[in-house]
C-alpha cells in the first residue's frame, strides 16, 4: 500500500502563472540530457502558485518553478517546487521524480490574490495577483513534465483545461533563496488560471 494515489492524479483548483524571460547562464541546474528553449539567450521560466480542491484528488498548496526545455512537443522541467502535503510530497517524488520539498503556504483569495511561501530556515516569495476581465472559455492544453527518476528520464503527461484570465503580477523574492536567480526581474506575463482541471501522468 503506499501513501499517495496511483497515477494519474485527477486534480482541480485555481492557478496564478507568471512567466519570465531569464539568462542561461542563471537558471537552476536541469537533469542530465535535458535543454532548455532559449531565444535571445534567455529562457523561459514559469512560475505558479496553486490552489488544489474539490472535486479534485487531492487537497493542497503548491509553488513551483519549472524550465521550458526541448521536446517532441511542449515540455518543462520543474527545478524548484514546495507543498504543504506530505501526500504530494510522497507521490511526486516517488511516481515522476518531481523534487517536492515541504514549505508553508498561504493563500489569500479574493479582488487581489496574494500568497506567501517559506520553509523553516527562511521565506522564498511572496506574490500578489490582480485579476483582468476575460471571456469565460475554457482552454485545453498539453505538454509533458521532463523529470529524472531513478536514474532516467521519464517523461510524464500532463492535460489541463482551465479558463485563463490576464492578471499582474507583484513579487517579492529572497534574493538567497532558492527562487533568487528571479530576484531583480519582473515577470514578461501573468495570468490566473480559473477553475483548471488537470489528468496528471499516464
Amino acid at each position: 500500500m503506499t501513501a499517495y494515489p496511483p497515477e494519474p492524479w485527477n486534480l482541480a483548483g485555481q492557478a496564478y502563472l507568471s512567466i519570465w524571460r531569464v539568462p542561461v547562464s542563471d537558471l537552476p541546474t536541469l537533469p542530465d540530457g535535458v535543454e532548455p528553449v532559449v531565444a535571445a539567450g534567455r529562457a523561459q521560466v514559469f512560475t505558479a502558485w496553486i490552489d488544489y480542491q474539490e472535486p479534485g484528488q487531492l487537497r493542497y498548496h503548491e509553488l513551483l518553478a519549472t524550465v521550458a526545455v526541448r521536446g517532441e512537443r511542449l515540455s518543462s522541467s520543474i527545478t524548484d517546487i514546495w507543498v504543504d502535503s506530505e501526500v504530494s510530497l510522497a507521490g511526486g517524488r516517488a511516481l515522476w521524480g518531481i523534487p517536492k520539498d515541504l514549505a508553508a503556504l498561504d493563500f489569500t483569495h479574493g479582488r487581489t490574490f496574494t500568497a506567501s511561501a517559506a520553509t523553516h530556515e527562511d521565506w522564498i516569495a511572496t506574490a500578489a495577483f490582480t485579476t483582468r476581465p476575460s471571456l469565460p472559455i475554457r482552454t485545453p492544453a498539453a505538454f509533458d513534465v521532463v523529470q529524472m527518476l531513478d536514474g532516467r528520464l521519464k517523461r510524464s503527461p500532463v492535460r489541463a483545461k482551465a479558463r485563463p484570465c490576464p492578471a499582474t503580477a507583484d513579487w517579492r523574492l529572497n534574493e538567497h533563496g532558492p527562487l533568487g536567480f528571479l530576484a531583480g526581474q519582473r515577470p514578461v506575463l501573468s495570468a490566473r488560471l480559473r477553475d483548471f482541471t488537470i489528468v496528471f501522468g499516464g
